[in-house]
């Protein structure tokens, strides 16, 4: 049986991976470890030369030698202060680079998952991993590893030149010591499990705010505002709660710690003062040590704080980095990039599912030659959008073959693969932008001029033109400032300019009003034309000219063959579909 680590070994690794991302800025990380190093001897000389000025010149009033010690106790400071300035930058600059380098990294990652990851996954728990943890992660650098090792240096420094002076003074002064230290770790543990909860909360609120938000239209149409309330306070209670509790441990570590302090200081000059009177300790000795004394107790205390910074960066890197290695959603792509596709696509034997073996998908087979449009039909649910899918590799069938020009489609390069197709959702999402950059996703490649032919090739350039601004009208985010059939056409041109070898439309007219439904037709007819299309449409008027019509319920083909022929068999389910929806039209037009 293997033994699992232990949570300091577990944090090890964690740091050991954090500080590796900081490869790329050797000379930034070495730059601030020498300040580290540097700033420890600094710290401590300053109570040192007030040390020497009173014994060595106070006490004998030599002004000048005072004079001396002053200047080079005021270079020292400003020298000190000088450099605290420079590591404090350069260990934020270093931090902010890691930062930056894993956000790239990881919507990098993210845009390369499976859609599956996105089913199961919140977009609040993904953008907080790509958001609130990697900011997190920079207190590692900024506030963390460095300046503990910072502190750490200055503490034995302090207590070497401590016990230099006066290792009678120096043991005096540490009674109190193992309280502190006592102290400090259950502070630390404490706050370190309070730190998980928070992360935890404010990762489930994110999640919560982001599909309230979206869904704000539903919430306001069945005027559930109320429960929506309900359920956000008792969310941020518990966040809340979470933050409270550090607070709790704060408000409570720090007092101790100030009264340790204050005894360890109480016996200190109660010791000192009879070594002074006994001429055992000096008077600088006596003046120096309540300096040393802060020095070693103040960095104790930030200590314990600083430690909790670098958990709660370890606990955001734990989930950034758990993220950064989810490979199992992951798509393996193959290396053929075709400069075009002919357009045969073949499904043979495929069986699919989302989870297990709950089959959505069974022995579908089916071919559609280069230059054909494939009709397919069916009630929700019959596996129309998980074949459309399965062709653009959003999620890998289980078995069987998937070929495209007689290519297994494991076996294309994805990004290739997918430039030389294009699909049309029956819900268009367009981003915050202008209908141009909509239009043409940014892509640098396609020009204005190729934008505007397909636009009248479509049938979209006159409504477009009539936007305050036209091609340069900002639309609002998923576009809730158009109309639908103004989103589908948009999505059309978009589609259009693409130049794809296969098109795919899903449900593109399902939600289009009657005065829009012949533009959007003929904006299909032109997309369709001389090139491979699959179309999933419930309305079946929409779709009599295809070449072949695939019949699909509950995962399986259950006719297929060209309109003329389906509607002939009178008992089959295509002709049964279609006279029910010529019978509902009928009645629609003669109630009117």
């Amino acid at each position: 049986m293997t033994k699992k680590p232990s949570s300091n070994q577990l944090d090890a690794q964690l740091l050991k991976r954090v500080l590796a991302e900081a490869a790329p800025y050797k000379s930034l990380l070495l730059s601030t470890t020498l300040m580290a190093i540097l700033l420890a001897p600094l710290a401590t000389i300053r109570p040192w030369l007030v040390q020497k000025m009173v014994d060595d010149h106070i006490v004998y009033s030599d002004v000048e030698g005072l004079l001396k010690l002053s200047i080079i106790f005021i270079i020292v400071l400003f020298l000190h202060a000088f450099l605290t300035y420079l590591f404090t930058y350069l260990s934020g600059v270093l931090g902010q680079a890691v930062v930056r380098d894993l956000r790239i990294k990881i919507f990098n990652h993210i845009n390369r998952f499976n859609l599956s990851y996105f089913d199961k996954t919140p977009i609040g728990t993904s953008t907080t991993r790509t958001i609130n943890d990697v900011e997190t992660i920079n207190t590692v650098f900024s506030q963390g590893v460095i300046t503990i090792i910072a502190d750490i240096l200055t503490l034995i420094v302090v207590l070497a030149i401590m016990f230099i002076t006066s290792w009678k003074l120096t043991l005096i002064a540490l009674t109190t010591s193992p309280f502190l230290v006592i102290a400090s770790y259950i502070f630390k543990e404490k706050v370190k499990t309070s730190f998980q909860s928070v992360r935890t909360e404010i990762s489930r609120m994110n999640a919560f705010l982001q599909e309230q938000i979206s869904g704000m239209r539903l919430v306001q149409i069945f005027h559930i505002e109320k429960l929506s309330m309900r359920r956000f306070k008792t969310i941020n209670r518990e966040y809340t709660k979470a933050n409270l509790d550090s607070v709790l441990y704060y408000a409570v570590f720090y007092p101790v710690v100030e009264i340790i302090s204050a005894a360890s200081l109480g016996l200190m000059v109660w010791w000192g003062a009879k070594g002074v009177i006994g001429e055992s300790v000096s008077m600088g000795a006596l003046i120096a040590f309540p300096i040393y004394l802060n020095m070693l107790f103040n960095p104790i205390r930030i200590l314990a704080d600083k430690f909790n910074t670098l958990q709660m960066g370890l606990v955001a890197s734990d989930r950034v980095f758990a993220l950064l290695d989810n490979q199992a959603e992951q798509e393996v792509t193959g290396h053929l990039k075709p400069e075009k596709l002919i357009g045969e696509v073949v499904f043979n034997k495929v069986n699919f599912a989302y989870q297990g073996e709950d089959w959505v998908l069974k022995n579908v087979d089916f071919q559609i030659k280069p230059g054909e449009t494939l009709a397919i039909v069916g009630a929700t649910g019959s596996g129309k959008t998980s074949i459309i899918s399965l062709i653009n590799r959003f999620y890998t069938h289980q078995s069987g073959l998937i070929s495209i020009d007689g290519t297994d489609i494991k076996d294309f390069d994805l990004q290739a693969l997918r430039h030389k197709m294009a699909l049309v959702l029956q819900d268009v999402f367009l981003f915050s932008g202008s209908v141009f950059e909509n239009i043409t996703l940014r892509d640098e490649s396609i020009s204005r001029e190729k934008v505007l032919s397909a636009a009248k090739m479509i049938g979209a350039h006159e409504f477009i033109e009539k936007l305050p601004g036209g091609y340069d009208y900002q639309v609002m985010e998923r576009g809730a400032t158009l109309s639908m059939g103004q989103r589908q056409l948009i999505s059309f041109v978009r589609a259009l300019v693409f130049e794809p070898d296969i098109l795919i439309l899903d449900e593109a007219t399902s939600s289009i009003d009657p005065a829009s439904e012949s533009v959007i037709q003929k904006a299909i007819e032109t997309l369709i034309a001389q090139r491979t299309s699959i179309i999933i449409a419930h309305r079946l008027s929409t779709i009599m000219h295809a070449h072949k019509i695939l019949v699909m319920q509950r995962g399986e083909v259950m006719e297929s063959g060209s309109p003329e022929d389906l509607l002939k068999n009178e008992e089959g389910l295509f002709r049964k579909l279609h006279d029910m929806q010529f019978i509902q039209i009928e009645s629609m037009v003669t109630s009117t």
